[in-house]
């Protein structure tokens, strides 16, 4: 199975009644992508997967599926496979049945249907299950059995509705890794739809960020991570998120300073200095540190250490600075006590500016 073609939205919107799900949406996963689109609940993620789909028609925009526009036709006409939340299994087939279903409604070979369900079952590790019913199967084989059902139909899109969300923790790990592998031995195009950050992380070569309904930003998951366009996507990518400080720029003594109750720190030199007020300063919890005794930097804040989680190979201090919480990752042994006052010093290479909620260049 080689590359698949891609897909594109192109300035799609949908409401379904007075509620607003897509509003001008425009985003493309290229061939080969896996391209995950991540958002809280509501967030419209699910409904631009049905309008790629077919399930849903746009009340205006455009629907590419391998360069060819879809509009208007059926889901059987789009050349997709999905994979739903629900493994959506017939109790009564086996999983060899549940596979073969969809290619024996349009008339393939037996012989050709049995290869490619041992094709898919060999994939997925599940060759000794096919003759097993769902009930005798566990969550995590019900789900490959529902993604070997996509598999076989060879399509030029695959599309996943949170597959992984009803698996338990340890197992939608190990699914991930699963996720991963296929879609490096296919090289198929996939557009999977989580609000799991760490999901996204993990799995994409693209995210497509969206907040009520529009996209809030689009890159590779390293785009994200280190330049979020805006505060929504600077709080909402990163486990745990970026500290996000309200404060404002000042200049004193020729330096630029970013300054908050409690909180005063030097930025680095050549930032254009915001005329606006109502800044924020964002700054994750690595790129913060402790200041030990005899430490010759100046701290930008004196913090009070509220609690400390221990999680074995690192750590997390939860500090307070005035009425400011701030999250700081610790190095593995590094102790810290409660009720402790540290001085901390932000790294200025690391810091992320935003004004009236947009990424300003730092």
């Amino acid at each position: 199975m080689g590359t698949a073609g891609g897909c594109e939205l192109r300035d799609v919107s949908k409401r379904f009644g007075q509620v607003v799900a897509l509003e001008s949406v425009s985003f493309r996963a290229a061939p080969g992508d896996f391209c995950v689109l991540l958002g809280p609940s509501g967030c419209g993620k699910s409904t631009a997967l049905r309008v790629l789909a077919g399930l849903e028609e746009p009340d205006s925009g455009e629907v590419f599926i391998g360069g060819r526009l879809v509009n208007g036709l059926e889901p059987r006409e789009r050349d997709v496979a999905m994979v739903f939340q629900s493994y959506a299994l017939y109790p009564h087939l086996s999983a060899f049945d549940n596979m073969a279903f969809a290619l024996r409604l349009r008339g393939l070979p037996r012989e050709e249907i049995r290869q490619r369900v041992v094709w898919a079952a060999r994939l997925l590790a599940i060759e000794h299950l096919l003759g097993r019913l769902p009930a005798e199967l566990s969550g995590g084989e019900r789900q490959r059995v529902a993604m070997g059902r996509a598999l076989v139909r060879q399509p030029q899109l695959f599309l996943f509705d949170e597959p992984l969300s009803n698996l338990d923790a340890p197992l939608r790990l190990s699914m991930r890794v699963e996720l991963a592998r296929l879609h490096r031995q296919l090289k198929a195009t996939m557009v999977y739809v989580t609000h799991d950050q760490a999901e996204a992380m993990s799995l994409a070569t693209r995210i497509v960020l969206l907040e009520r309904g529009r996209v809030s930003q689009e890159g590779s998951p390293e785009d994200l991570y280190e330049r979020p366009a805006n505060v929504f996507a600077a709080g909402f990518i990163g486990s745990p998120p970026m500290n996000l400080i309200e404060g404002e720029v000042v200049r004193r003594m020729g330096r630029l300073c970013f300054v908050a109750a409690g909180f005063e720190l030097t930025l680095p030199p050549g930032l254009l200095e915001p005329r606006q007020p109502g800044l924020t300063l964002g700054v994750r919890p690595e790129d913060i540190r402790i200041l030990g005794p005899g430490a010759t930097e100046q701290p930008a804040a004196l913090a009070r250490v509220e609690a400390v989680e221990n999680l074995g190979s690192e750590g997390y201090a939860y500090l307070r600075v005035g009425e400011q919480h701030l999250t700081v990752r610790l190095e593995r042994g590094g102790r810290l006590a409660g009720g402790e006052l540290v001085g901390i010093g932000p790294e200025a290479a690391r810091l992320h500016l935003f004004a009236g909620g947009q990424r300003l260049a730092t």
